[in-house]
């Protein structure tokens, strides 16, 4: 199971490498909304800093829904996706290779991006390892939530508005949260609670998610 699963995650990282404006895209996006929002509300230092942890976090959310779409659309408008359904390895490990392989080529990117992005925002130094262990807790939840709606949206044609409907309400904790822990950090509190919230998240997210994105393929499917 392992072997089949580091296969399928290396598989979809081999496709995605074939479409790289559709990776980066979503970064592309993150940098700008960072970036442009000291020009659209204030450059001051002092104000922007009490705004970074807010700002960098519903960008990295906006982010993550632009890159839903990759997570099934090739392997359905090839066919491949229905083959990989009927094989005889258990469905669910195929939704969790597809959330690893979405979390590699989004989220990852995401996280080594923030520290260069937060300097924009006069984000403290001190802060930096609490938004680091916020984010890579945070957006691994982001994926797996968001691959059910993507799940739910494969035979669906241009569903990108409903698709952000759908998750947005399963997104909402996790930037509370998120936010909240760099928040924590840059006032130099602590964030323990904070944390251990994102973690309970992911840890609820693993548990359930790729059941229900496997439930949510077959539906999918049947609409197509």
């Amino acid at each position: 199971m392992l072997k089949y699963y580091l296969c399928l995650v290396w598989r979809d990282l081999l496709l995605v490498m074939r479409q790289p404006a559709a990776v980066f895209n979503p970064l592309v996006f993150f940098v700008l909304v960072v970036s442009l929002f000291p020009l659209g509300v204030t450059p001051q230092a002092s104000q922007l800093s009490q705004l970074a942890a807010g700002v960098i976090w519903v960008a990295a959310l906006l982010s993550t829904l632009l890159s839903l779409d990759l997570i099934f659309r090739s392997d359905y408008d090839d066919g491949s996706l229905e083959q990989l359904l009927l094989g005889s390895q258990p469905s669910w490990l195929l939704a969790l290779a597809k959330v690893t392989a979405h979390w590699l080529v989004s989220g990852l990117p995401l996280v080594i991006l923030a520290p260069i992005v937060s300097s924009m925002l006069f984000m403290p130094y001190h802060a930096l390892p609490g938004m680091l262990l916020a984010l890579l807790l945070g957006t691994p939840t982001l994926s797996l939530f968001g691959a059910v709606g993507a799940a739910l949206m494969t035979g669906v044609k241009d569903g990108g508005i409903l698709l952000s409907l759908l998750v947005l309400p399963w997104y909402i904790p996790v930037l509370i949260f998120g936010a909240s822990a760099v928040q924590a950090a840059s006032s130099g509190m602590p964030m323990n609670a904070q944390l251990a919230l994102l973690g309970a998240l992911l840890i609820f997210a693993l548990m359930v998610t790729p059941a229900a994105t496997v439930a949510a393929l077959r539906v999918g499917q049947m609409q197509g």
